[in-house]
């Protein structure tokens, strides 16, 4: 990967850190997977919705937001062991 296109993947990582951060401040924790899974259903569905009208600006920041969501389902609903399991694995 060049030395740009690593640039440009740190900033996409602080712009979902950034919605994952300020999405924690302002809501709950999700309770389980099933609402997690229906916040990030929602986000993806909003991308799909500026994609179809040919929105980028607007999926791009979707995307974001999907990312943010995904992270918090992480954050929110992994069990300790299957982190713990899952970062012993990688290595």
């Amino acid at each position: 990967m060049s030395g740009q296109a690593l640039k440009d993947l740190e900033k996409i990582q602080a712009l979902i850190m950034g919605e994952f951060l300020a999405a924690q401040e302002r809501y709950c924790s999700f309770g389980n997977t099933h609402e997690g899974y229906a916040v990030l259903k929602e986000e993806v569905d909003e991308m799909w919705d500026a994609i179809k009208k040919r929105d980028t600006a607007g999926a791009m920041d979707e995307a974001v937001q999907v990312g943010a969501m995904a992270l918090r389902f992480l954050f929110d609903c992994a069990p300790s062991d299957w982190l713990k399991h899952r970062c012993e694995n990688e290595n």
